[in-house]
Order: C-alpha cells, then sequence, then structure tokens
C-alpha cells in the first residue's frame, strides 16, 4: 500500500460498501446518504469520492468490474473490492474503533486561546453556540427516530454516538455560560498578556533555558 494513503471516512465507506458487493460511485453516494451517513462522510461533492475511488484504485484495494452502458444514463464503472482491500478495511476498523486520535477540532484550539474575547462576548458567543448545538441535538433525535423504523440499531451508532457527543457539549457549554454569568469565571487583557510572557528565558526566548 502507498505510504501517502491514509485511513479517511470516505475511504472506509468506500470499501465496506463494497464488501458488500460491487458498486458504482452513483450508488455509493446515494446509499450512504440514504443511510445518513453523510453526517460523518463527505459525500456531498461527488468529485471528493471521485478522488478516493481513485486513491484505492491506484492503491490496488478497489477493482473495476466491469463498466455499464444505458441509453438513461451516462456511462458507470462498477468497482470491486480486492483481498488487499478486505484486509485494509479490517486493518482500519480495529484502528479507528480502538485508539483514539487527536484530530486537532476548532473548537478546543478557539478555547485555548478564549482569554482574548472578553468575559461578556466569550458568553454571547458560547450562548450563540450552544442555541446552534440545540439545533443539532433536535435534529439527529428527528433522524436516530426516523431511521429506526427503517434500519437496526447496529447501523445507526455513529448517529447514536453523535447524539451522545453533542448532548455532552452542549452540557458543557451551558456551565460554562453559568460561569462567565455569575462572575465565577472571568479574566482581563492583562491576564492574556503576562500568560504570553510566562515562560521566556532571559533572551527573551520562549524556548530559552531559565536562568539559575
Amino acid at each position: 500500500m502507498p505510504e501517502s494513503l491514509r485511513p479517511s471516512p470516505s475511504a472506509l465507506a468506500v470499501l465496506s460498501l463494497l464488501r458488500a458487493g460491487p458498486m458504482h460511485p452513483y450508488a455509493m453516494q446515494r446509499l450512504i446518504k440514504l443511510w445518513g451517513k453523510d453526517q460523518v462522510v463527505n459525500v456531498g461533492q461527488r468529485a471528493n469520492l471521485y478522488k478516493t475511488i481513485k486513491r484505492l484504485h491506484a492503491a490496488g484495494l478497489i477493482a473495476v468490474r466491469q463498466t455499464e452502458r444505458d441509453q438513461q444514463y451516462p456511462e458507470r464503472t462498477v468497482y470491486e473490492v480486492t483481498d488487499a482491500g478486505r484486509a485494509a478495511v479490517q486493518d482500519w476498523l480495529t484502528d479507528m474503533l480502538a485508539r483514539p486520535r487527536n484530530e486537532f477540532p476548532q473548537f478546543p484550539a478557539a478555547l485555548s486561546f478564549l482569554m482574548m474575547k472578553p468575559p461578556a462576548e466569550a458568553s454571547e458567543l458560547l450562548q450563540e453556540r450552544a442555541q446552534a448545538l440545540r439545533g443539532q441535538l433536535a435534529s439527529l433525535e428527528a433522524d436516530l427516530t426516523g431511521y429506526a423504523a427503517m434500519l437496526p440499531k447496529i447501523v445507526l451508532m455513529d448517529d447514536d454516538y453523535q447524539r451522545a457527543m453533542v448532548a455532552a457539549e452542549l452540557a458543557w457549554v451551558e456551565a460554562v455560560i453559568s460561569d462567565l454569568r455569575s462572575g465565577e469565571l472571568t479574566w482581563s487583557y492583562e491576564d492574556f498578556a503576562a500568560l504570553a510572557e510566562f515562560g521566556f528565558g532571559s533572551e527573551g526566548d520562549p524556548m530559552a533555558e531559565p536562568p539559575g
């Protein structure tokens, strides 16, 4: 397998779907959306899916089975998973399920520099986020209710996980807002400036060894 090929949600989805049987890209995209998996796999633009398929094909994880021709549709290439692809998807699943990864999401990065905003503005921004999270949570719960009528629970594990994560984040954000409103959590620009100087060595280099 090429060094540059790394596991990704879209690559995992393609290999998993092809384990079920040969399929052309349009059918893959349609099935992912039908199952509601487009919330965790970016297939909104079919071009992204084609790029993933091209990489998997170049790596020998999938192969062309046949080309379909129909007067009603453009020519479609049907792909199938190879033995190497079957092994790869199992390895990827094992790694993704068992080993947490630091994926550097934006929200924790922004929280690490929250002191750059005044407490009152930070409270307003977090209230805006909380409102958005309530909308996400309601949407996830509605989707779960709808999909539960036609899909088994095992297929909905990602939706259930997302619901739990959004609910947990909402509870945490609401607790921070409460602390900001009560004044239990507060700061000033001077606090931020002081922290920015913390750890500087005698030469003004943050990487320099402290004197003594």
